[in-house]
C-alpha cells in the first residue's frame, strides 16, 4: 500500500517543481533569450512559498473537514479560499523581488498588474483544489467500496461458521437433549440460536452496530456454547456502563469470542474460561476478550495473531476508524490469550 505522506509530498514538491519550471521556460520563450540567474531563482522561490501556502491550505481543510461538506458549502469556501491565497501570494513575492533586485514598483502596484496577478495565483490554487478533493474524493469511495467487501467477507465467514453442518448438529442436538430434561432452558437455548442467525442475517444492512447489541449476540452464542461444553466452558463479563454510547463493527466481538473457542477452549480437556471486559478511557472504548489457551502459529508460540478472521477484524477496525482504533492478541502467563481492541467514539 503507498504510504498517504510519502505520496503527498512527492506529488506536493514535484508540482511546485513544475510549476517553476514552467515559469522559466515561458519567460525565455516570451524574452527570447537566456533568463538571468536572479529571475530564474525568484521562479524557484516562488514555488518554494506556493508550496508553504498550499501545505497549510492542506492542513486547513484537515483541520475545519471540509472534505465532510457538501458540493454546496464547499464551492464558495474553496473560491474564497484560493482567492485570498493569490492575494497573500502575490505581496509575499514582493520581498523576494526587493531581495533580488528585480523589483519595479510601478509594475508591481499597478492596478491591473495586480489583479491578473492575483488571478494568476488563484487558477494554480484552484486547480490544486480540485486535484486534491478529487483525491480524497476517489479514497475515500474507494475505503468505502472496502468497507462494505470486507463486511461482506465476515458476514459470509461468520454465516459460514454459524450455519455449518457441526455447528448446526451441535446446538440442535444440545438443544434435544434439555427438551425432556429441562424444557424451561431448552426455549431459551432455540431462542439464544434464533437470535444468533436473525442478527447474522441483518448484519449486512450495517456497517456499524451499537456495543449492546453486539454484546447481545456474544451472550447468546456463548449460552449456545454453554449447552454443548457444560461445566467445561465458563464465562465472565466485566462492562463499563458508558460502552453502550460506542458503536462497533457488527459481529466482530463475536468472531473473537467464537475464535477463542475454537483454538483455545475446545482444545483443553479441562475446558477453560472466556473473559469480556470493557473499559472506557476518555474518547475511546478499550475492549478485551482473554480465553483459556496458548496462542499458536504454525506449530510456533507467537505474541501476534494471524488468520483470515483476525486479519479481517483488523482491515474493518483501520478502514473504519483510520489510525486511532488499535489490535493486538497475545499470550498471557502461558496459560491465556489476551485480544485487545480499542476504538475511537464516533460523533
Amino acid at each position: 500500500m503507498v504510504n498517504k505522506n510519502r505520496l503527498y509530498w512527492t506529488l506536493q514538491i514535484g508540482g511546485w517543481v513544475a510549476y517553476a519550471a514552467f515559469q522559466i521556460l515561458f519567460s525565455i520563450l516570451a524574452a527570447g533569450a537566456e533568463v538571468g540567474t536572479p529571475r530564474m531563482l525568484f521562479f524557484v522561490l516562488e514555488a518554494l512559498l506556493c508550496l508553504l501556502i498550499t501545505h497549510y491550505y492542506r492542513n486547513y481543510i484537515n483541520e475545519k473537514k471540509w472534505l465532510l461538506m457538501g458540493l454546496a458549502r464547499l464551492i464558495p469556501n474553496v473560491i474564497a479560499a484560493v482567492l485570498l491565497m493569490g492575494i497573500v501570494t502575490y505581496f509575499l513575492r514582493i520581498p523576494f523581488s526587493i531581495a533580488l533586485g528585480t523589483f519595479i514598483p510601478e509594475n508591481a502596484f499597478a492596478p491591473e498588474r495586480m489583479i491578473n496577478g492575483i488571478f494568476f495565483y488563484a487558477f494554480f490554487f484552484f486547480l490544486w483544489s480540485v486535484l486534491h478533493f478529487t483525491y480524497n474524493y476517489f479514497e475515500r469511495y474507494n475505503k468505502t467500496l472496502q468497507l462494505e467487501a470486507s463486511i461482506k467477507e465476515i458476514e459470509l465467514s461468520n454465516l459460514k461458521s454459524q450455519l455449518n453442518p457441526h455447528f448446526m448438529f451441535n446446538a440442535l442436538n444440545s438443544i434435544r437433549a434439555l427438551v425432556d430434561e429441562n424444557p424451561g432452558k431448552a426455549k431459551q437455548a432455540i431462542n439464544q440460536l434464533s437470535s444468533l442467525l436473525r442478527n447474522s442475517l441483518v448484519s449486512e444492512k450495517r456497517s456499524l452496530t451499537s456495543f449492546d447489541d453486539e454484546l447481545k449476540l456474544v451472550r447468546d452464542y456463548l449460552g449456545l456454547e454453554s449447552i454443548r461444553f457444560e461445566e467445561r466452558l465458563k464465562t465472565e463479563f466485566d462492562v463499563d456502563p458508558e460502552s453502550k454510547d460506542f458503536m462497533v463493527p457488527p459481529l466482530m466481538i463475536q468472531t473473537l469470542v467464537e475464535n477463542g473457542i475454537k483454538h483455545g477452549i475446545s482444545k483443553l480437556t479441562e475446558g477453560g474460561l472466556v473473559q469480556i471486559k470493557t473499559k472506557v478511557d476518555g474518547d475511546h472504548l478499550k475492549i478485551y476478550i482473554r480465553n483459556s489457551g496458548k496462542l499458536v502459529v504454525n506449530g510456533h508460540k507467537k505474541d501476534t495473531g494471524g488468520g483470515l478472521g483476525l486479519e479481517n477484524t483488523k482491515q474493518r477496525l483501520k478502514l473504519i476508524y483510520g489510525d486511532e482504533a488499535s489490535f493486538r492478541i497475545l499470550s498471557e502467563n502461558d496459560n491465556f490469550v489476551l485480544t485487545e481492541i480499542i476504538i475511537p467514539h464516533l460523533y
